[in-house]
């Protein structure tokens, strides 16, 4: 708990959420229907509200959810915040910004290395430490364009949206980006499947093994792709092959895809409408945790100084040791005496930015991001496993 003259940081109670959803549909201009409503409720249990209260009034309040996502390989705990949001009356008064320090603490005390946070302002977050670490590709395809590929030795089956199936090859696929959520069954059931309406159909092989899944929905001659999850080649071209036959049913179909996808390359003409569009901001919430949870690249053993600086999460603050193994594993500490080692100075939004693979560390030191000698960038350049940022999910 924490005062500041008439404001009280503290969480918000159960008897509270009533009123902390009233400002969310407020603040971010929407209605609830009664089901959404049930969906919403569902999921309180998976994260913990904070309120800052001004003479006991709810004056402002933000949510972080208990997620894990995929760093690398590896699924590591990751507090999303989310539903930001302050009454007008209360706006421009600092108490957000009491509420994020909040939340960088009590993220750090329950070990959620990560945070992330889908922005109403790129500027507004940096100042606390979030950096831009994710985007996607938007692709806008009319109905003559879409792939006309012949039919594999598989095929794809319209199905009941059993969130069983959909999350084994999820998995799979999730695994091979940065920042894709490790999904629970509650989210599942409370956030996915409502929100991203429509059919599912999934792509069997001629094994009958499920590679591959799509959820979309048809609506006023437009295909909107939610979701488009291949395991490999095989199950992207007969998942393409059943969109291409809703060809009489629309004029266009729009999917928000990885950065690095490929598609375009594949169809007769290219020239289809490409837009990059930024995404998700991400923190590092615990500066040694993270590096020694880190998956680096395995065979690349070095040591180095890193020197950061994060004004808002102070533990972090100052110069670690970091030695990584052959395995890839860092051991972090903070040194003592000097060593003969090359230091990197960097912000923690920098380093939050080199971790989840969305810049590389030639890039950063290039713009003055990231402060070095050669041979500093150079291991870094060798340690961090060269993997595409992309986050599905929104919250």
């Amino acid at each position: 708990m924490h005062n500041d003259n008439r404001v009280e940081i503290r969480k918000i109670q159960e008897g509270q959420f009533a009123e902390s959803l009233e400002m969310s549909a407020f603040a971010f201009q929407y209605e609830l229907s009664e089901e959404e409503r049930m969906h919403r409720e569902a999921l309180l249990h998976a994260q913990e509200q904070w309120g800052a209260f001004v003479e006991d009034k709810l004056a402002a309040k933000l949510a972080i959810f208990n997620f894990e996502c995929y760093i690398q390989g590896h699924s590591l705990a990751m507090g999303g915040i989310a539903s930001v949001a302050t009454w007008p009356e209360y706006r421009r008064g600092g108490l957000v910004t009491q509420l994020l320090r909040q939340a960088l603490r009590s993220m750090k005390e329950k070990g959620q290395i990560f945070s992330f946070l889908y922005p109403f302002q790129y500027g507004f977050y940096r100042k606390f430490g979030w950096e831009m670490s994710a985007e996607q590709k938007q692709l806008d395809i009319p109905v003559h364009l879409l792939p006309k590929w012949p039919a594999g030795e598989g095929r794809v089956v319209r199905t009941d949206r059993h969130w069983e199936l959909l999350h084994r090859i999820y998995s799979l696929y999730a695994v091979r980006y940065n920042g894709m959520m490790n999904r629970s069954e509650a989210w599942w059931r409370h956030r996915i499947l409502p929100k991203k309406g429509g059919t599912a159909a999934v792509y069997y092989n001629e094994a009958g093994e499920p590679t591959g899944y799509v959820l979309y929905q048809v609506k006023e001659r437009l295909l909107t792709v939610h979701e488009l999850v291949s395991l490999n080649h095989q199950a992207k071209l007969g998942l393409w092959r059943f969109l291409a036959d809703h060809d009489s049913m629309i004029e266009r179909l729009v999917w928000n895809a990885p950065a690095d996808e490929p598609l375009p390359f594949l169809l007769d003409n290219p020239r289809v409408k490409q837009e990059l569009v930024p995404t998700f901001m991400a923190r590092v919430v615990d500066v040694p945790a993270c590096l020694e949870r880190y998956a680096f690249a395995s065979g690349q053993e070095g040591a180095l100084l890193l020197d950061i600086q994060d004004q808002h999460a102070p533990w972090n603050q100052g110069v670690w040791l970091a030695e990584v193994d052959e395995s890839g594993k860092a051991a972090v500490s903070r040194p003592t005496g000097a060593l003969d080692l090359p230091t990197i100075s960097c912000s923690i939004q920098t380093l939050s930015a080199l971790l989840m693979g969305y810049q590389r560390p030639r890039f950063l030191h290039e713009i003055g991001r990231l402060g070095g000698p050669e041979e500093a960038i150079e291991l870094l350049e060798r340690l961090v496993t060269n993997r595409t940022a992309f986050i599905t999910d929104f919250f």
